[in-house]
């Protein structure tokens, strides 16, 4: 009777210790929800402001023409890098080629390039008076630009080019990855069937991780401000921008952020399908990857070729053209401070990181361990900020600021969080939360079930459970997030150059600076200094998937 009694009263205790853990994992949760929506949330408040039919007449004159060349935009750009992110990693993956170890890191090399960054060498590069055109004049004796025709680099399609340059290594890693996760068997019956293998057994099984790679480009695609703007290509974002910062509507700034919304919404819909599409059921625990074969010298240089033109065009000839402006130019970049800017991107893209990948980290405790549809949905919402583009979340950000500051000076508190590198790293963890809690998220899904439940029998808590068992087993996904994420925030502009603090500059936000002005002799500098800095967690993101995603290189 006294043992049953103890009994009894020990399981309601687990009952009240499981309830109360799951109440607070519940208030914790809505408490991130409200603080990381509150932005978005914000800009839908600011949108049914009175334009005083502002918005009317951007209606009837240039959205039209904002939502045409942003959808032209992407289609360009998804085509470009689709192509070229498909075609490397299958030769990667299928073909025992010369240097296929050493292009199959090189191929990540464009990523650490922010677009805005390739435009601006580019555009010197091939302009009326750069080196090609200056060389084919001479060459051919040509005297002006009537006697010949040559590309229009400053263009919607010279801004198709730059984009699909630097955003392939998403579509790239992707469509590896899949290829290397998928069992070999599938590959194996094709072959001995006489199957084209590429064609009716591997875009098949990739085509979820071709659209998910899709995805993300062309949402970068419409959040890019910077080659945009370089180029005067009239978007959804440069619009946005200009109606706010131009015209001083804020209001009607965030009517057109909506239509931006529409888009990318419908792309989150579409990779979130190809999630959910992407599981296939491997035939057999064996050899994972396709079967590498060696191809004839024909094809050996075929390979090559396809990937050495994405490295070269992507990364090499800017990287040059930028060296020798560094050259040419070197005493009228030397006034800059470097100091100062080293320190300002390092510690922004550090802090930033290290607050992405701890929130994400909490959202994936509170909502994806013990609980249910509900949990999934608040952090689903909380991680929209990456559907709005960084001109757009600005918006949002300085909302919140004005709002606490007017409490503060209500309650006669002498502190001013506009402006702040307090608001500023809040709107770059609203901005790439997405990132972090993504990679966390996929790693979540593919460990055991009932590893929660499990640790809990015998006898850890919750905060123990996520310390000795998901901690050690995240510390993967968690290096690869937060090196993707300080990549991002390294490049990132326009919510950088809106939220900064006062002659608070980084690499990003002067190179444009003086890109704008033309004087992309002294933007150079700063400009090689992303790349370099970029270049190294880029390699360590892709060395760990690369060794965590099934057979090595």
């Amino acid at each position: 009777m006294i043992a049953t009694k103890y009994k009894i009263d020990g399981e309601r205790g687990h009952i009240r210790s499981v309830s109360s853990r799951r109440f607070l994992q519940t208030g914790m949760l809505c408490l991130l929800f409200a603080i990381l929506s509150s932005p978005v949330l914000s800009i839908l408040i600011v949108a049914s402001g009175n334009t005083g039919g502002l918005f009317v007449h951007l209606l009837d004159t240039v959205l039209p023409r904002y939502m045409l060349n942003t959808i032209l935009l992407m289609c360009g750009v998804g085509i470009i890098a689709g192509i070229i992110g498909v075609s490397a990693a299958w030769v990667v993956c299928r073909y025992e080629f010369w240097g296929r170890q050493i292009f199959d890191f090189l191929l990540v090399l464009p990523a650490a390039i922010p677009a805005y960054i390739i435009a601006y060498a580019y555009t010197d590069f091939l302009e009326y008076s750069g080196p090609v055109q200056t060389g084919l004049r001479a060459l051919f004796g040509w005297n002006n630009a009537q006697d010949y025709w040559f590309f229009e680099i400053r263009s919607l399609g010279g801004a198709m080019v730059m984009m699909g340059l630097v955003l392939y290594p998403y579509v790239y890693l992707m469509v590896r990855t899949a290829l290397r996760q998928t069992s070999s068997g599938f590959f194996e019956v094709g072959m001995l069937s006489g199957r084209a293998v590429f064609g009716t057994i591997a875009l098949p099984l990739v085509r979820p991780a071709i659209a998910a790679g899709l995805a993300v480009v062309l949402m970068e695609v419409i959040s890019d401000f910077g080659t945009v703007d370089y180029f005067a290509v009239e978007t959804l974002t440069l619009g946005i921008f200009n109606v706010w910062i131009g015209m001083g509507s804020i209001e009607a700034a965030s009517q057109l952020a909506l239509f931006a919304f529409l888009l990318i919404g419908l792309l989150i819909s579409v990779e979130m399908f190809a999630r959910r599409r992407g599981g296939v059921s491997n035939a057999s625990s064996g050899r994972l990857g396709v079967p590498r074969i060696a191809p004839s010298a024909l094809i050996n240089c075929l390979c090559v070729l396809i990937c050495a033109l994405p490295i070269g065009f992507g990364f090499i000839v800017p990287a040059l053209v930028l060296v020798s402006h560094i050259s040419d130019s070197a005493i009228d970049a030397l006034h800059l401070p470097y100091a100062r800017l080293i320190w300002h991107s390092l510690m922004l893209a550090s802090l930033a990181a290290c607050m992405v990948m701890a929130v994400g980290f909490a959202l994936i405790a509170f909502s994806r361990l013990g609980q249910g549809r509900g949990a999934k949905l608040l952090s689903g919402i909380s991680i929209l900020g990456y559907a709005f583009p960084g001109t757009i979340l600005a918006i949002g950000v300085l909302f919140i600021s004005g709002m606490l500051d007017s409490i503060f000076e209500f309650l006669s508190v002498e502190l001013f969080v506009t402006g702040s590198l307090a608001m500023l790293l809040f709107g770059l963890l609203v901005r790439f939360l997405a990132v972090g809690f993504g990679s966390l998220a996929t790693a979540i899904e593919k460990m055991p079930p009932f590893m929660l439940e499990s640790g809990q029998i015998l006898g850890h808590n919750f905060t123990s459970i996520l310390r000795q068992v998901f901690l050690p087993q995240l510390k993967y996904p968690l290096l690869v997030g937060g090196m993707l994420v300080f990549v991002d925030v390294l490049k990132e502009l326009p919510l950088t150059l809106l939220l900064r603090p006062f002659a608070f500059e980084t690499f990003a936000t002067i190179s444009y600076e003086y890109a704008k002005e033309e004087m992309i002799e002294v933007a150079a500098l700063p400009a090689l200094f992303i790349i370099l800095i970029g270049i190294v967690p880029v390699f360590i993101a892709n060395h760990v998937l690369a060794a965590n995603t099934g057979r090595p290189s």
